[in-house]
C-alpha cells in the first residue's frame, strides 16, 4: 500500500497536466456548444417553444432570429436575442432557429421559416399577428430597431432598453470565454 499512492498519485498529476481546458472564443467560427447558454447565460431559447406554424395559427406576433451556433456573428448576437425575450417574455414568440436545416430546400409555404431566411446570418424577422413581415434585416441588428418593430407589430408600448454588451458574456458561468 506505501509504494501504490505514490505511484496513483504521480498518474493523478500525469494526466491533469495532459488534459487542456475547454475554451470558448467569442470571435472565431468553431463550434462551442449551444451559443445562448454559452454566451447569452439563457440556454432555455433553444430550441424554441412553439413553431412558426403555431405562432401563426394562433395569430401572434412572431419573431424569427436565424442564426449558427458555430458563427462568431452569430455568438456576439446571442445576447440581443436573450434580452429580446426578458423584455418581451410571453408577448411573442421569439423563434431562434439555426438555419443548417433550412440549406438547400424549397420553402413550403407561409407557415415555413425557410421562407423568410434570406441566406445570411444572423438575420430577425418580425411577423404580425396578421401574416404580415414588419421587419425583416440581417446582421448586428440594434435591439432599439428590434424593439420597435415588435412594438409595432404587437400594439404594445416598446420597453426601456438597457446597454447589450456584444463583445463579450454576462454570464457569470462561462469564465473561459475569450474574446481573441
Amino acid at each position: 500500500m506505501g509504494r501504490l499512492l505514490p505511484r496513483v498519485l504521480c498518474c493523478v498529476v500525469v494526466l491533469l497536466l495532459l488534459v487542456s481546458p475547454a475554451q470558448a472564443v467569442l470571435n472565431d467560427d468553431n463550434y462551442d456548444g449551444n451559443i445562448y447558454a454559452l454566451y447569452a447565460g439563457n440556454g432555455s431559447l433553444v430550441p424554441p417553444a412553439n413553431t412558426l406554424e403555431d405562432t401563426l395559427a394562433d395569430q401572434r406576433t412572431a419573431v424569427i432570429v436565424y442564426y449558427l451556433d458555430d458563427s462568431a456573428v452569430s455568438k456576439r448576437f446571442a445576447p440581443v436575442v436573450s434580452e429580446l425575450q426578458r423584455l418581451w417574455g410571453r408577448g411573442i414568440d421569439l423563434l431562434p432557429l439555426t438555419i443548417d436545416p433550412l440549406q438547400g430546400r424549397q420553402p413550403t409555404g407561409a407557415a415555413d421559416p425557410a421562407s423568410y431566411w434570406r441566406g445570411q446570418i444572423p438575420q430577425v424577422v418580425v411577423i404580425d399577428p396578421k401574416g404580415d413581415v414588419v421587419f425583416d434585416q440581417e446582421g448586428q441588428v440594434p435591439l432599439g430597431s428590434i424593439n420597435e418593430a415588435i412594438s409595432r407589430a404587437t400594439g404594445l408600448p416598446a420597453p426601456e432598453l438597457p446597454a447589450i454588451n456584444q463583445e463579450g458574456s454576462f454570464n457569470e458561468v462561462n469564465i473561459e470565454v475569450t474574446p481573441r
